[in-house]
Protein backbone atom coordinates (compact mmCIF):
# COMPACT_ATOMS: atom_id res chain seq x y z
CA UNK A 1 0.00 0.00 0.00
CA UNK A 2 1.22 3.55 -0.70
CA UNK A 3 2.02 5.62 2.00
CA UNK A 4 4.78 8.40 3.56
CA UNK A 5 8.41 7.17 2.96
CA UNK A 6 11.40 8.03 4.86
CA UNK A 7 14.16 8.46 2.93
CA UNK A 8 17.60 7.06 3.63
CA UNK A 9 19.45 6.62 0.47
CA UNK A 10 23.54 7.11 0.74
CA UNK A 11 23.95 9.80 -1.56
CA UNK A 12 27.52 8.40 -2.38
CA UNK A 13 28.35 6.25 -5.61
CA UNK A 14 31.92 5.31 -4.92
CA UNK A 15 34.98 6.62 -2.61
CA UNK A 16 38.09 6.07 -4.65
CA UNK A 17 41.54 7.52 -3.19
CA UNK A 18 39.55 10.20 -0.73
CA UNK A 19 37.49 11.45 -3.65
CA UNK A 20 33.62 10.38 -3.03
CA UNK A 21 31.38 10.27 -6.68
CA UNK A 22 27.87 10.89 -6.01
CA UNK A 23 24.57 9.43 -7.49
CA UNK A 24 23.88 13.31 -8.06
CA UNK A 25 26.35 13.95 -10.69
CA UNK A 26 25.92 10.49 -12.24
CA UNK A 27 23.03 12.18 -13.01
CA UNK A 28 24.92 15.09 -15.21
CA UNK A 29 27.60 11.99 -16.47
CA UNK A 30 24.45 10.14 -17.99
CA UNK A 31 22.97 13.58 -19.40
CA UNK A 32 25.78 14.49 -21.09
CA UNK A 33 26.30 10.92 -22.60
CA UNK A 34 23.20 10.76 -23.78
CA UNK A 35 23.43 14.14 -25.41
CA UNK A 36 26.46 12.69 -27.55
CA UNK A 37 24.76 9.44 -28.18
CA UNK A 38 21.76 11.25 -29.30
CA UNK A 39 24.19 13.63 -31.17
CA UNK A 40 25.82 10.56 -33.19
CA UNK A 41 22.62 9.10 -34.16
CA UNK A 42 22.21 12.13 -35.96
CA UNK A 43 20.95 14.79 -34.00
CA UNK A 44 17.87 15.97 -36.20
CA UNK A 45 18.42 17.85 -39.34
CA UNK A 46 22.35 19.07 -38.28
CA UNK A 47 24.05 16.37 -40.59
CA UNK A 48 26.97 17.20 -38.44
CA UNK A 49 30.75 15.28 -38.91
CA UNK A 50 31.89 13.17 -36.33
CA UNK A 51 34.19 15.85 -34.98
CA UNK A 52 31.56 18.04 -35.05
CA UNK A 53 29.74 15.96 -32.71
CA UNK A 54 32.78 15.61 -30.58
CA UNK A 55 33.09 19.48 -30.40
CA UNK A 56 29.55 20.45 -30.26
CA UNK A 57 29.22 17.55 -26.63
CA UNK A 58 32.19 19.07 -25.66
CA UNK A 59 30.70 22.72 -26.05
CA UNK A 60 27.35 21.95 -23.94
CA UNK A 61 29.26 19.93 -21.38
CA UNK A 62 31.61 22.94 -20.67
CA UNK A 63 28.94 25.78 -21.24
CA UNK A 64 26.74 23.74 -18.65
CA UNK A 65 28.40 23.19 -15.94
CA UNK A 66 30.16 26.84 -15.93
CA UNK A 67 26.70 28.50 -16.26
CA UNK A 68 25.60 26.25 -13.67
CA UNK A 69 28.41 27.30 -11.32
CA UNK A 70 28.80 30.72 -12.08
CA UNK A 71 25.03 31.86 -11.51
CA UNK A 72 24.54 29.52 -8.65
CA UNK A 73 27.69 31.88 -7.49
CA UNK A 74 26.36 35.09 -8.02
CA UNK A 75 23.18 35.15 -7.62
CA UNK A 76 22.94 32.83 -4.37
CA UNK A 77 26.11 32.18 -2.72
CA UNK A 78 28.18 35.22 -3.43
CA UNK A 79 27.53 36.57 -0.26
CA UNK A 80 29.68 33.31 1.19
CA UNK A 81 32.13 32.84 -1.98
CA UNK A 82 32.96 36.96 -1.73
CA UNK A 83 35.08 35.22 1.57
CA UNK A 84 36.47 31.97 -0.05
CA UNK A 85 37.17 32.96 -3.60
CA UNK A 86 39.81 30.09 -3.61
CA UNK A 87 36.62 27.59 -3.49
CA UNK A 88 34.98 29.36 -6.74
CA UNK A 89 36.48 26.01 -8.91
CA UNK A 90 35.65 23.90 -6.17
CA UNK A 91 32.49 21.82 -8.04
CA UNK A 92 33.23 19.12 -5.77
CA UNK A 93 31.52 20.53 -2.91
CA UNK A 94 28.05 21.87 -4.73
CA UNK A 95 26.81 24.87 -5.87
CA UNK A 96 25.06 24.62 -8.96
CA UNK A 97 22.12 26.55 -10.74
CA UNK A 98 19.44 24.88 -12.48
CA UNK A 99 18.65 28.09 -14.91
CA UNK A 100 22.48 28.71 -14.85
CA UNK A 101 22.60 25.33 -16.44
CA UNK A 102 19.95 26.21 -19.23
CA UNK A 103 21.93 29.38 -19.88
CA UNK A 104 25.50 28.01 -20.40
CA UNK A 105 24.06 25.20 -22.39
CA UNK A 106 22.43 27.88 -25.22
CA UNK A 107 25.88 29.91 -24.55
CA UNK A 108 27.88 26.53 -25.62
CA UNK A 109 25.52 25.95 -28.73
CA UNK A 110 26.02 29.23 -29.86
CA UNK A 111 29.73 29.22 -29.60
CA UNK A 112 29.35 26.15 -31.33
CA UNK A 113 26.79 27.39 -34.22
CA UNK A 114 29.11 30.38 -34.99
CA UNK A 115 32.58 28.60 -35.19
CA UNK A 116 30.65 25.85 -37.30
CA UNK A 117 28.46 27.58 -39.13
CA UNK A 118 25.48 25.95 -38.08
CA UNK A 119 22.02 27.75 -37.99
CA UNK A 120 21.22 28.38 -34.65
CA UNK A 121 17.70 27.32 -34.24
CA UNK A 122 18.60 24.02 -35.59
CA UNK A 123 21.35 23.76 -33.10
CA UNK A 124 19.07 24.33 -30.14
CA UNK A 125 16.38 22.08 -31.85
CA UNK A 126 18.74 19.21 -31.57
CA UNK A 127 19.68 19.83 -28.01
CA UNK A 128 16.85 20.44 -26.14
CA UNK A 129 16.08 16.77 -26.54
CA UNK A 130 18.72 15.60 -24.70
CA UNK A 131 18.71 18.76 -22.32
CA UNK A 132 15.42 17.54 -21.22
CA UNK A 133 16.75 14.12 -20.08
CA UNK A 134 19.30 15.81 -18.36
CA UNK A 135 17.22 18.18 -16.63
CA UNK A 136 15.46 14.90 -15.61
CA UNK A 137 17.98 13.08 -14.48
CA UNK A 138 19.31 15.93 -12.36
CA UNK A 139 16.26 15.92 -10.19
CA UNK A 140 16.39 12.18 -9.29
CA UNK A 141 19.73 13.09 -8.40
CA UNK A 142 18.47 16.11 -6.56
CA UNK A 143 16.23 13.39 -4.46
CA UNK A 144 18.82 11.48 -3.66
CA UNK A 145 20.56 13.19 -2.49
CA UNK A 146 17.84 14.90 0.23
CA UNK A 147 17.67 18.26 -1.56
CA UNK A 148 15.12 20.73 -2.53
CA UNK A 149 12.38 20.12 -0.03
CA UNK A 150 8.44 21.00 -0.71
CA UNK A 151 6.03 21.91 1.63
CA UNK A 152 5.14 19.83 4.81
CA UNK A 153 1.97 17.79 3.41
CA UNK A 154 0.23 14.38 4.45
CA UNK A 155 -0.30 12.90 0.82
CA UNK A 156 0.04 9.26 0.61
CA UNK A 157 2.78 9.87 -1.79
CA UNK A 158 5.03 12.71 0.98
CA UNK A 159 8.37 12.42 1.97
CA UNK A 160 10.45 12.35 5.00
CA UNK A 161 13.76 13.76 3.86
CA UNK A 162 17.06 13.42 5.84
CA UNK A 163 17.46 17.30 6.79
CA UNK A 164 13.78 18.41 7.03
CA UNK A 165 11.37 18.08 9.66
CA UNK A 166 7.91 16.60 8.74
CA UNK A 167 6.65 14.61 5.78
CA UNK A 168 6.92 16.83 2.55
CA UNK A 169 5.83 16.92 -0.74
CA UNK A 170 8.97 15.54 -3.02
CA UNK A 171 9.28 18.41 -5.87
CA UNK A 172 12.22 17.48 -7.53
CA UNK A 173 10.48 13.87 -8.37
CA UNK A 174 7.24 16.19 -9.71
CA UNK A 175 9.80 18.35 -11.51
CA UNK A 176 11.93 15.55 -12.69
CA UNK A 177 8.61 13.88 -14.26
CA UNK A 178 8.02 16.78 -15.97
CA UNK A 179 11.12 17.29 -17.55
CA UNK A 180 10.72 13.64 -19.14
CA UNK A 181 7.76 13.53 -20.34
CA UNK A 182 8.44 16.97 -21.81
CA UNK A 183 11.61 14.87 -23.71
CA UNK A 184 8.80 12.19 -25.23
CA UNK A 185 6.68 15.30 -26.27
CA UNK A 186 9.74 16.98 -27.84
CA UNK A 187 10.73 13.92 -29.75
CA UNK A 188 6.76 13.80 -31.10
CA UNK A 189 7.30 17.79 -31.90
CA UNK A 190 10.42 17.18 -34.15
CA UNK A 191 8.40 14.17 -35.92
CA UNK A 192 5.35 16.35 -36.87
CA UNK A 193 6.62 20.09 -36.96
CA UNK A 194 10.17 20.59 -39.28
CA UNK A 195 9.99 24.19 -38.61
CA UNK A 196 13.45 25.79 -37.64
CA UNK A 197 12.85 26.35 -33.40
CA UNK A 198 9.87 24.53 -33.19
CA UNK A 199 11.18 22.20 -30.97
CA UNK A 200 13.35 24.71 -28.94
CA UNK A 201 10.68 27.25 -28.05
CA UNK A 202 8.41 24.41 -27.02
CA UNK A 203 10.99 23.53 -24.33
CA UNK A 204 11.47 27.05 -23.27
CA UNK A 205 8.33 27.30 -22.60
CA UNK A 206 7.38 23.86 -21.66
CA UNK A 207 10.26 24.10 -18.94
CA UNK A 208 9.24 26.70 -17.12
CA UNK A 209 5.68 27.23 -17.59
CA UNK A 210 4.48 23.99 -15.41
CA UNK A 211 7.66 24.42 -13.09
CA UNK A 212 6.17 27.77 -12.16
CA UNK A 213 2.86 25.37 -10.29
CA UNK A 214 5.31 22.90 -9.20
CA UNK A 215 7.50 25.26 -7.30
CA UNK A 216 4.83 26.43 -5.40
CA UNK A 217 4.86 23.55 -3.47
CA UNK A 218 8.52 24.52 -1.99
CA UNK A 219 9.44 26.68 0.27
CA UNK A 220 11.03 29.62 -1.05
CA UNK A 221 11.82 32.58 0.60
CA UNK A 222 10.85 35.32 -1.41
CA UNK A 223 12.79 38.66 -2.34
CA UNK A 224 11.68 39.55 -5.74
CA UNK A 225 7.84 40.96 -6.42
CA UNK A 226 7.13 38.19 -3.82
CA UNK A 227 8.99 35.51 -5.81
CA UNK A 228 11.98 33.80 -4.52
CA UNK A 229 14.98 33.82 -7.28
CA UNK A 230 13.63 30.63 -9.34
CA UNK A 231 10.15 31.72 -9.77
CA UNK A 232 11.45 35.16 -10.65
CA UNK A 233 13.69 33.02 -13.98
CA UNK A 234 10.85 30.69 -14.53
CA UNK A 235 8.33 34.07 -15.09
CA UNK A 236 10.93 35.19 -17.25
CA UNK A 237 12.12 32.25 -18.92
CA UNK A 238 8.00 31.44 -19.58
CA UNK A 239 7.98 34.66 -21.50
CA UNK A 240 10.76 34.26 -23.45
CA UNK A 241 9.12 30.94 -24.67
CA UNK A 242 5.78 32.08 -25.19
CA UNK A 243 7.34 34.78 -27.65
CA UNK A 244 9.71 31.89 -29.22
CA UNK A 245 6.28 29.67 -29.38
CA UNK A 246 4.85 32.90 -31.29
CA UNK A 247 7.53 33.38 -33.78
CA UNK A 248 7.81 29.35 -34.45
CA UNK A 249 3.94 29.80 -35.58
CA UNK A 250 4.78 32.78 -38.27
CA UNK A 251 7.95 31.37 -39.46
CA UNK A 252 5.64 28.29 -39.85
CA UNK A 253 2.94 30.33 -41.97
CA UNK A 254 5.76 32.22 -43.67
CA UNK A 255 5.28 35.05 -41.88
CA UNK A 256 8.94 35.56 -40.95
CA UNK A 257 11.28 35.76 -43.15
CA UNK A 258 14.99 35.95 -42.20
CA UNK A 259 17.56 32.87 -41.53
CA UNK A 260 17.75 30.38 -39.06
CA UNK A 261 21.12 31.31 -37.87
CA UNK A 262 19.90 34.33 -36.09
CA UNK A 263 23.74 35.44 -37.68
CA UNK A 264 25.08 32.91 -35.59
CA UNK A 265 25.69 31.08 -38.43
CA UNK A 266 27.30 32.52 -41.67
CA UNK A 267 30.43 31.77 -41.04
CA UNK A 268 31.92 28.18 -41.00
CA UNK A 269 35.44 27.32 -39.87
CA UNK A 270 37.91 27.61 -42.81
CA UNK A 271 39.35 24.83 -43.94
CA UNK A 272 37.08 22.30 -42.42
CA UNK A 273 36.08 18.79 -43.49
CA UNK A 274 32.60 17.38 -43.97
CA UNK A 275 33.84 14.17 -42.61
CA UNK A 276 36.42 14.72 -40.19
CA UNK A 277 37.08 12.10 -37.37
CA UNK A 278 37.52 13.20 -33.79
CA UNK A 279 40.76 14.06 -32.34
CA UNK A 280 42.10 12.16 -29.52
CA UNK A 281 42.39 15.10 -27.76
CA UNK A 282 38.03 15.53 -27.51
CA UNK A 283 37.76 11.92 -27.12
CA UNK A 284 40.07 12.47 -23.81
CA UNK A 285 38.08 15.98 -22.62
CA UNK A 286 35.24 14.51 -23.37
CA UNK A 287 35.82 11.12 -20.75
CA UNK A 288 37.70 13.45 -18.56
CA UNK A 289 34.74 15.59 -18.03
CA UNK A 290 32.28 13.42 -17.29
CA UNK A 291 34.37 11.67 -14.45
CA UNK A 292 34.62 15.03 -12.94
CA UNK A 293 30.74 15.07 -13.10
CA UNK A 294 30.61 12.50 -11.11
CA UNK A 295 32.30 14.56 -8.14
CA UNK A 296 29.52 16.98 -7.94
CA UNK A 297 27.69 16.32 -4.56
CA UNK A 298 24.67 18.83 -4.75
CA UNK A 299 23.24 22.46 -6.64
CA UNK A 300 24.40 23.72 -3.90
CA UNK A 301 27.92 24.32 -1.51
CA UNK A 302 28.07 22.07 1.31
CA UNK A 303 30.55 21.40 4.32
CA UNK A 304 30.46 17.36 2.59
CA UNK A 305 31.41 15.75 5.73
CA UNK A 306 29.43 17.58 8.32
CA UNK A 307 26.02 17.54 5.82
CA UNK A 308 26.17 13.50 4.93
CA UNK A 309 28.47 11.82 8.01
CA UNK A 310 25.24 10.50 9.18
CA UNK A 311 24.04 8.98 5.83
CA UNK A 312 27.87 7.85 5.06
CA UNK A 313 30.03 6.94 7.94
CA UNK A 314 33.71 7.58 7.27
CA UNK A 315 32.98 11.37 6.08
CA UNK A 316 36.13 13.41 6.91
CA UNK A 317 37.36 16.76 6.20
CA UNK A 318 40.56 17.35 4.08
CA UNK A 319 41.91 19.89 1.79
CA UNK A 320 39.54 19.13 -0.33
CA UNK A 321 36.71 18.33 1.68
CA UNK A 322 37.31 21.22 4.09
CA UNK A 323 35.23 22.48 7.21
CA UNK A 324 33.03 25.63 6.21
CA UNK A 325 29.69 27.36 6.90
CA UNK A 326 27.66 28.01 4.30
CA UNK A 327 24.51 29.17 6.15
CA UNK A 328 23.50 32.32 4.60
CA UNK A 329 22.86 35.90 6.41
CA UNK A 330 19.83 37.24 7.33
CA UNK A 331 18.41 39.24 4.59
CA UNK A 332 17.19 42.61 5.76
CA UNK A 333 13.29 42.81 4.77
CA UNK A 334 13.15 39.79 2.83
CA UNK A 335 9.63 37.81 3.12
CA UNK A 336 10.15 34.47 4.51
CA UNK A 337 13.85 35.11 5.62
CA UNK A 338 15.95 33.89 8.47
CA UNK A 339 18.99 34.23 10.36
CA UNK A 340 19.57 30.22 10.36
CA UNK A 341 19.13 27.89 7.65
CA UNK A 342 15.15 26.54 7.40
CA UNK A 343 15.39 22.22 8.34
CA UNK A 344 16.16 21.26 4.80
CA UNK A 345 19.42 22.93 5.27
CA UNK A 346 18.92 24.71 1.59
CA UNK A 347 17.61 28.01 2.69
CA UNK A 348 14.95 27.53 0.73
CA UNK A 349 17.15 29.34 -2.07
CA UNK A 350 18.11 26.76 -4.39
CA UNK A 351 16.87 26.27 -8.19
Amino acid sequence: MLGPYTHRIDPILLDVGGVHLWWYGLGFALGFLELHLFLRRGGGRLALSPREVWSLSLSITIGVLVGGRALEIAFDEWPFYRGHLHLLPAWWLGGMATHGLLLGGVLGAALFARRYGKPFLLVADALVIPAAFLMGMGRIGNFIDGQIVGAVTDVPWAVEFPDAEGFRHPVVLYDGAKNLLLMAWLLHVRRVNPTPGAVAARFVFWYAFPRFFIDLFREYPTHRLALGTGQTLNIVMAVVGAAALYRSRLRRLGRLKGSAGWGLGAAPAAGRRENAPPRVSQRLAFAGLLAFCLTIPSNWTQDVPARYGARHPGLEHSWLYPEIDTAPPPVPGAVGGTDTPPPSGDGGRRR
